[in-house]
């Protein structure tokens, strides 16, 4: 089934930055759904450098919604009432993408992730459901939890659940202060 690009665009305009959740668990298809919307991400020589952490036991919720917040801050204060989680590790990339990624100075798996990462909030928003991603977390203490190697690197936390607030309107810079044609 394909969708036109006015109904891909709205689904665009619908996705968001969620802050609060209804208490409701997330369907097994639904999750399983976004999950391989992440999986089917493109990468740089089709490395797939991630790994998808799906954080969904009550227990395990609870810390890592202390390691994503920090009250004092302001940061993330919403994070106890979260129903999933999905932490994003990065894996190490084929040579291939890490020579490329050398001799251009870019570290291409970071890149990889962001892709993998929207593929999940625009499906979850297709599923109805409201995602945040969360850069602000405790790394060393998300990693201990969940048992990360210490080789690797938690890039990324993902929440997921039904939205509890109404969408908003975006504000967005205006088309000409980001879009430009043949020359900055």
């Amino acid at each position: 089934m394909e969708i036109s690009g006015k109904e891909m665009l709205t689904l665009i305009g619908r996705r968001q930055s969620d802050r609060a959740y209804l208490d409701k668990e997330v369907e097994e298809e639904k999750l399983n759904r976004i999950l391989e919307a992440g999986r089917l991400a493109p990468s740089a020589c089709n490395s797939q450098p991630w790994k998808f952490i799906v954080v969904n036991d009550p227990a395990l919720r609870e810390e890592i919604s202390k390691a994503s917040s920090a009250k004092e801050l302001g940061f993330n204060k919403f994070t106890s009432q979260v129903p999933v989680f999905i932490v994003i590790v990065r894996e190490k990339p084929k040579v291939i993408s890490q020579v490329g990624g050398s001799i251009k100075n870019k570290d291409y798996s970071v890149i990889d992730i962001g892709i993998a990462s929207e593929n999940i909030c625009l499906q979850a928003a297709a599923e109805g459901l409201g995602t945040c991603m969360l850069g602000w977390f405790d790394e060393k203490r998300v990693k201990k939890v969940l048992a990360i190697p210490d080789n690797k690197r938690a890039e990324l936390v993902i929440t997921l659940g039904y939205p509890a607030k109404p969408h908003r309107a975006k504000k967005r810079k205006d088309p000409g202060e980001v879009i430009s044609f043949n020359k900055y």
